[in-house]
């Protein structure tokens, strides 16, 4: 092969090279979705999901990545510098606390959602619950709770009973759950008489757990959300919180068993 055609075919080879390693950014780039980060209470973790594949629908390119969890535990993840670019509380104790540590834009503020705290059972549960103070019958041995120090539901559940006078009855046989989910967990597996979770927790599972008493409340469990004050993208962070409250989000809230703040 003559010296001459090698060179050449050589710097073909070259050129090509360099056309498809410019190229791969150029790609790489326009593939890579925008991602962003909504961190929300547990209880919200159906719902969001299927917001957040509406939102992806409607704005090609952005991937929606959620983190769910305790409401408190996310906004101390969020203040030590965890990424976030909406903090969504079941409560807003932990919004407060958000506010307070600079943690989130305080004027995107809004309340988009509420909820209702029930006692649960397992759905073969032949025990007779017919209000709050019968958890202190011996026949309960194991009751299902948040901590009040660290989970939404685990406050509303101690005004509850606190108002009832039976806070120190039932905590003598609460099992602290970590969020309300693991609540509902406890009482699906039959690890405990009765637990306290949200309303639309008890609906996840139907065929597993069935409600015995609904908690009335002076105070409605209202959900606060936010933009996070470290987000590199608050313009969508905000397009985000505008489509949570409007007719098509509250509409997938609504079927989860939401109301309306």
């Amino acid at each position: 092969m003559p010296a001459s055609f090698t060179a050449q075919h050589l710097r073909r080879l070259a050129a090509s090279a360099s056309f498809v390693l410019l190229a791969l950014p150029l790609a790489t780039t326009a593939a890579h979705a925008t991602d962003l980060v909504v961190s929300a209470a547990a209880s919200l973790t159906n719902a969001f999901k299927d917001l957040g594949t509406a939102f992806e629908q409607q704005n090609p390119g952005v991937k929606i990545i959620n983190n769910f969890g305790a409401s408190d535990i996310l906004m101390q993840q969020i203040v030590r510098g965890a990424p976030a670019d909406v903090f969504a509380s079941a409560d807003q104790t932990a919004m407060d606390k958000a506010v307070a540590e600079k943690a989130v834009q305080a004027s995107t503020r809004k309340n988009f959602a509420a909820n209702q705290i029930v006692l649960i059972v397992p759905s073969d549960s032949t025990l007779p619950l017919a209000g709050l103070k019968d958890l202190t019958q011996p026949a309960v041995k194991k009751v299902a709770l948040g901590n009040p120090a660290s989970v939404p539901f685990g406050r509303y559940t101690k005004t509850a009973l606190e108002s009832a006078g039976l806070w120190d009855a039932v905590l003598a046989k609460g099992v602290m759950a970590q969020n309300v989910r693991q609540s509902l967990d406890y009482v699906a597996r039959g690890e405990v008489e009765a637990g306290f979770v949200f309303a639309t927790d008890a609906a996840v599972m139907p065929d597993k757990v069935k409600v015995a008493i609904r908690i009335p409340s002076d105070t409605p469990a209202t959900y606060p959300i936010a933009v996070t004050a470290s987000t590199a993208q608050a313009e969508l962070a905000a397009k985000y919180l505008a489509y949570v409250q409007s007719a098509a989000g509250q509409a997938v809230l609504a079927r989860y068993g939401f109301l309306k703040p």
